[in-house]
């Protein structure tokens, strides 16, 4: 079984900007797949809840659905995905409300190709992290009861094969 990819959707509303973004970040070489874009957050938020990407980048100030708006609507509809918030502004208020609404890294712009791959990078590292615990968590489980019907199983057999007493069954 292979490792699914990690997706990422963009939600700019600067044309040149968006297309930068998608168009010079090696994306497919960080094996990470870039699912979609849209100019704002209320465009953006369908499309999330359809394609239910891993992480969404969204810049914070949009017209119609700002970024902050649009996070509160992921946060509550898929809680896994990560948010990274893109802010022009060195603006402190915005930085707070991102930090309580729970996004998981906020970068200030104009920022390069070469930044926001990190940053999506760190991020998506941290995705498979928990994608392993998940799974670890997940075998464990199933070992767990595995184990439990084999003991009763083995119990069954044991008291239909004669070999435990009526006093041992009670």
């Amino acid at each position: 079984m292979g490792e699914k990819m990690i997706s990422v959707f963009l939600v700019e509303d600067e044309f040149v900007v968006r297309e930068g973004m998608k168009k010079n970040v090696d994306w497919v070489g960080s094996s990470i797949k870039f699912l979609g874009e849209a100019a704002d957050g209320e465009l953006a938020y369908p499309l999330i809840q359809k394609l239910k990407p891993d992480i969404v980048i969204t810049d914070i100030k949009m017209p119609f659905m700002d970024g902050l708006d649009l996070s509160r609507l992921i946060r509550k509809e898929l809680p896994k995905t990560k948010i990274v918030i893109l802010s022009g502004y060195g603006d402190f208020d915005y930085a707070k409300q991102a930090i309580s609404i729970g996004v998981t890294d906020y970068l200030l712009k104009p920022i390069s190709s070469e930044k926001l791959l990190e940053a999506v990078r760190q991020v998506a590292d941290v995705i498979r992290e928990e994608r392993k615990k998940e799974d670890n968590l997940r075998r464990f489980e199933d070992e767990m009861k595995e184990n439990e019907d084999l003991a009763r199983s083995k119990y069954l057999d044991e008291v239909i094969s004669g070999q435990l007493s009526s006093a041992d069954i009670i």
